[in-house]
């Protein structure tokens, strides 16, 4: 399935946008969000909050290096 948006023409001559490839971003989101709230949240202090909050911008980062490492590769 491609992400591009798609123009359709229905039967009374009306054109719409069909928008696709959004559900990746909203799981990205819901991960960032996700992401902070554990990092901030045992942080023990404003630094390390800090650092958290970085974290938690690169979360697909250590996702991916966890998943890599419990595979043996």
């Amino acid at each position: 399935m491609d992400s591009e948006n798609r123009t359709v023409e229905n039967d009374c001559g009306k054109t719409k946008i069909i928008h696709r490839g959004h559900t990746s971003e909203a799981v990205y989101g819901l991960g960032l969000i996700g992401a902070w709230v554990y990092f901030i949240g045992t942080a023990g202090t404003f630094w390390l909050g800090v650092l958290g909050f970085l974290k938690g911008l690169v979360w697909p980062a250590f996702l991916v290096y966890a998943a890599l490492k419990s595979l043996g590769l």
